[in-house]
């Protein structure tokens, strides 16, 4: 990258978050979409109708989030999941999941920047998102680590039912809810036992917020609903009728959302999983997985994240979110 490059990021990230600043302004004082009438008219969704279903065949791309698979499977971005659109893409998520207009620019950007390539000319597969140490991260919530499942589109299934199985939540009319703390319970959990059992394990500040940040996504565009999250985990498929419960005017914007991801961020406390990661080693050595030396270090706790560690990491979020991009300057001078 160069200077100038690195300037009109910086610039663009500037903008970007001004502008939700000013939109979360407006989402206190407009009226909420009505219910039935959140995805935008003449979009697919609208009324609740939804494309047809149809699972991907093996010659399709497909990656480790659950939203972009679902939108492919339901033709809403190209079927195949191959040669998507960057410009398209943001529209397409925007009226699907009402994310505001500035997480819809934000998010294919820093896709884009990610693959080295154009926004505005080129296009990609759903499969080259995960690049391991991207986007794609260890010790994440639906997925077994890439050093043991390399297809990082594979569902896990057995994680999926445990997460689904731990809602504590219920709603007015009694149905299971998925809370935050059940979301900071089950990724203290997955962390703990990747550390312990991938040799190759990695983990920054940055994957442990992407990985907040996914789990974030089943508490606000899907209301923690278990039922609606069974059919959209397991099976990447939009439930019937279904429409975002994100009702704001201009979407969940990215200042709104940060709410969510740091309350999950929070609560993750993997020292409450030691037990765990233990019994998950003694497994590995039955499949003659290599355990990793240090292991026993953080087993004792003394490298598992703790409280104190993410409450650090969530304060600097705050201000990594709206400085982050001034590396991209400071690497180049």
């Amino acid at each position: 990258m160069n200077f100038f490059s690195g300037v009109s990021h910086f610039l663009f990230d500037v903008g970007i978050l001004s502008w939700d600043v000013l939109l979360t302004l407006s989402n206190l004082v407009r009226r909420n979409r009505r219910i039935s009438h959140v995805t935008p008219e003449g979009h697919p969704g609208y009324g609740g109708y939804w494309p047809e279903y149809m699972p991907p065949k093996e010659t399709d791309s497909r990656c480790s989030c659950p939203a972009l698979n679902a939108m492919a499977n339901h033709g809403i971005i190209s079927r195949s999941g191959r040669e998507i659109s960057f410009v398209e893409l943001g529209s397409h998520i925007r009226a699907t999941y009402n994310f505001s207009p500035t997480f819809c620019s934000f998010v294919p950007h820093f896709a884009a920047r990610m693959l080295k390539r154009s926004y505005s000319e080129d296009t990609f597969d759903l499969e080259e998102l995960d690049q391991h140490g991207g986007i794609e991260h260890d010790g994440s919530l639906l997925r077994l680590d890439a050093a043991f499942q390399p297809d990082q589109s594979v569902k896990h299934v057995p994680f999926i039912e445990e997460l689904l199985a731990a809602a504590t939540g219920k709603d007015k009319d009694g149905n299971d809810l998925i809370t935050t703390k059940d979301l900071s319970r089950i990724l203290g959990k997955r962390r703990a036992v990747a550390r312990a059992v991938n040799k190759g394990f990695s983990d920054n500040f940055f994957h442990r917020i992407f990985g907040s940040t996914n789990a974030a996504t089943l508490v606000t565009v899907f209301g923690g609903r278990v039922d609606d999250l069974h059919s959209f985990l397991l099976h990447e498929r939009i439930p019937e009728s279904w429409e975002s419960r994100i009702r704001q005017p201009y979407g969940l914007t990215l200042t709104t959302f940060n709410k969510t991801i740091v309350g999950v961020e929070l609560g993750v406390c993997e020292q409450d999983w030691a037990e765990a990661a233990r019994e998950a080693v003694d497994a590995s050595h039955c499949f003659c997985l290599k355990f990793r030396p240090e292991a026993a270090t953080y087993l004792n706790g003394t490298c598992l994240s703790s409280p104190t560690s993410n409450v650090l990491s969530a304060l600097a979020y705050f201000a990594l979110t709206y400085l982050m991009h001034i590396l991209h300057i400071t690497e180049i001078l």
